[in-house]
């Protein structure tokens, strides 16, 4: 890719980010805090997006990266995307699927350069800014890392590894974006009852994204009709031609064995079946801590109100998951399912974050301005 295209992409990023970046601005008493929390904002609906994008097959809707053909936009590289689409009507490349590729990768880009101001600014205030610079700078590093896990989506051919690395990084960086926000939020200590729960709140935490990577396994292997039934899977508890060696064979391109033959049904099924059968430990265990949570304080506090939408949250997944099956996986309710586990995976982060304060966060003014 040419410099002028490179140099267009980061116009581009940094027009993106312009807008949270005024807002935090503005706020001015509290703007390093205020731009965690746009953050976090953006980087749920880029996790959406994400989500949108893999599911009309737009991956590889510009086949090179970070560009487009060599552009910094799908209305320079028409000639080129008009030829591909015109050789494969219905293949990975076309003027949609460029477009939502290319916005997918603008937002992407828009979160970089906010996580690069919010270290730029965490260094700058160090001696004032609740803010670790350190831990600024290990999102900006996160942010990296995920951002060269989506190079290789496009470079790998959508390997069904790195895509789902790359939504779990996703949900990493939302979660430590969201534990950052909520620590330094105005607000009490948090209740006895909750203090005593940190390391269960670390661990359903875990158990939730064990579960994310089933589904992104799932997703990103096309296996989520291979059980087109349900509650049963081809009307029995466990599928007798499930294979799960062939399944959960992971170093592999997308579609195919390590040997070169094609992925059998029988591994899709195996899959399948894999994300629905931990899905009963994952639900029994969010409805334990939820429900331990809500008993922890009194209603109305913080603590409570986010046990309430995390429980749910995880009846809406339920019902999202059920939803793909029985009818035929529509794209408006799969990427609800996927924004569903995002927001719980934040919502238990903002419930440990809580849960590991040791003091209430007084909000001072000044202390976290936003300064030339």
């Amino acid at each position: 890719m040419q410099l002028s295209g490179i140099a267009q992409l980061l116009l581009i990023g940094l027009i993106a980010a312009s807008g949270p970046l005024a807002y935090a601005w503005a706020r001015r008493s509290s703007g390093m805090r205020k731009l965690v929390w746009v953050i976090v904002f953006f980087t749920f609906d880029l996790i959406l997006f994400g989500a949108f994008t893999r599911l009309t097959d737009s991956g590889l809707g510009c086949p090179d990266w970070p560009g487009c053909y060599g552009t910094s936009n799908p209305l320079a590289a028409h000639a080129e995307i008009k030829q591909a689409e015109s050789a494969m009507p219905t293949g990975p490349v076309t003027v949609a699927k460029a477009w939502i590729e290319m916005l997918h990768r603008y937002l992407a880009m828009g979160v970089g350069v906010l996580l690069m101001a919010l270290a730029a600014l965490a260094w700058k205030q160090r001696r004032q800014a609740d803010l670790s610079p350190w831990g600024a700078t290990g999102l900006l590093l996160l942010v990296c890392v995920q951002g060269a896990f989506g190079a290789w989506t496009v470079t790998l051919k959508l390997m069904p590894l790195v895509v789902t690395v790359h939504l779990l990084l996703a949900i990493l960086l939302l979660s430590a974006l969201g534990w950052f926000a909520m620590q330094r939020s105005p607000g009490d200590a948090p209740p006895a009852g909750l203090a005593a729960l940190r390391v269960p709140l670390a661990l359903v935490w875990v158990l939730l994204m064990c579960q994310v990577a089933l589904g992104g396994w799932v997703s990103t292997n096309y296996a989520v009709l291979a059980c087109p039934d349900f509650p049963l899977c081809h009307g029995a508890l466990l599928p007798a031609n499930a294979d799960f060696a062939s399944g959960f064979q992971l170093l592999r391109p997308l579609g195919v064995l390590q040997d070169g033959t094609h992925l059998p049904v029988e591994a899709l099924v195996a899959i399948h079946w894999a994300h629905r059968a931990f899905a009963l430990l994952v639900v029994a265990a969010v409805v334990w801590l939820g429900l331990v949570v809500r008993r922890s304080g009194e209603p109305g506090r913080v603590a409570h109100k986010l046990a309430n939408g995390l429980l749910g949250l995880l009846a809406l997944q339920v019902l999202t998951g059920i939803s793909n099956v029985v009818f035929a996986w529509p794209i408006a309710v799969a990427v609800l399912h996927n924004g569903g586990a995002a927001a719980m995976a934040l919502l238990l982060a903002l419930l440990h974050a809580q849960a590991t304060r040791r003091e209430p966060v007084a909000q001072r003014a000044g202390v976290m301005a936003v300064s030339a």
